[in-house]
């Protein structure tokens, strides 16, 4: 039975990878648990430990070989291919997702923007024609993709996921701030900045009445 890798150390790879690309772009050749603690306020021990869930890439009192482990982590992560994406929903989230430059560097490729709205389909965002969400499903036939990214309005959130689900996609980062259903079998992530900042006023809320006399 495959070893059951947890959630949590799943989304601690792409920070270590991102660290170890950094300190790989000043030219340094190891480097040690302990720096890479200090760096992500994270243990060595647990740097360890996430890392021996999928081999040894150190040796004690020599630390990691930046570029072995930066190679490793990019094979684990799927980031020696390139990976296709469509976008569905073009307002103001939608157009700044498109224009992120931060994409393509690290091979994810929007290849298609979609939206429902008649005045927004045929204009041009960030170097793509926008498309008419009803001809989603049949392009998505001729030109598979690997993950989705919906940043309709809520109330339609579910409806353009089930569409993805129908064309076959198998991942998607949804922004849309409600929750979503997917098949057992699609990887389904969920961005929201509000419930995040509600998060943060929880904090905050304690520190005040923790300052208040």
């Amino acid at each position: 039975m495959p070893l059951e890798i947890p959630e949590v150390v799943i989304n601690r790879l792409p920070v270590y990878y991102r660290l170890l690309s950094r300190i790989q772009g000043e030219g340094r050749a190891v480097v040690s648990s302990q720096e890479l603690g200090d760096a992500l306020a994270v243990t060595p021990a647990q740097i360890r430990k996430d890392l021996s869930y999928f081999g040894r890439f150190g040796k004690q009192g020599r630390g990691y070989s930046v570029q072995r482990l930066t190679e490793e982590l990019r094979q684990i992560l799927g980031l020696e291919r390139r990976w296709r994406m469509v976008l569905v929903g073009i307002g103001h989230l939608g157009r700044a997702i498109a224009s992120y430059h931060g994409f393509e560097p690290e091979g994810f490729d929007i290849i298609a923007l979609y939206d429902a709205d008649a005045e927004v389909v045929g204009s041009t965002v960030s170097g793509h024609v926008v498309r008419d969400a009803s001809r989603l499903e049949a392009d998505l036939a001729q030109e598979p993709v690997s993950i989705g990214v919906v940043a309709v309005p809520a109330e339609h959130a579910q409806e353009v996921i089930d569409m993805l689900v129908g064309a076959g996609i198998q991942a998607i980062l949804c922004y849309a701030p409600r929750a979503v259903q997917v098949p057992d079998h699609v990887e389904l992530r969920q961005v929201d900045p509000v419930i995040s900042l509600q998060s943060i006023t929880y904090h905050l809320t304690r520190t005040l009445e923790a300052e208040t006399p």
